[in-house]
């Protein structure tokens, strides 16, 4: 009853099957697009600046601005204090998309490397700052 090679065959072809993938990738790994922050609205501050620094900002903006919906909706707080101690307003559509207008070379550039799908859009609308541009 015992039927060792057709075991060892079926094993052996299991994980060829779940290693496929990275066989087939191995090496291929693109390198992270960079954020593009060439906006007339960014050449134009004199203290090109965020909210946060250049790279709390790439690790951790979804939670800032997780934290921020749950500060208004919850709270009804309408401003944030930075690390450098600027007060901006906790605004989405006002303070992040009045700079980083180009959602396709910002927002979705990354995102899409990542496979994250972004559902800001549900409730703000880019129509107004994609105008700028």
């Amino acid at each position: 009853m015992y039927k060792g090679k057709h075991i060892i065959l079926f094993v052996g072809l299991f994980i060829l099957l779940v290693a496929a993938p990275l066989i087939v990738n191995f090496g291929n790994a693109s390198a992270a697009p960079e954020p593009n922050v060439d906006t007339p609205a960014i050449n134009a501050l004199d203290k090109k600046e965020c909210v946060e620094s250049a790279e709390y900002m790439r690790s951790s903006h979804m939670q800032l601005l997780d934290s921020w919906r749950n500060d208004v909706v919850r709270d009804g707080a309408t401003e944030y204090t930075g690390a450098n101690g600027q007060v901006y307003e906790i605004s989405l559509d006002d303070t992040c998309l009045a700079c980083h207008t180009n959602r396709e070379e910002f927002c979705d550039s990354c995102h899409e490397y990542s496979s994250v799908e972004l559902y800001c859009w549900d409730c703000h609308d880019l129509a107004d700052a994609e105008q700028v541009n």
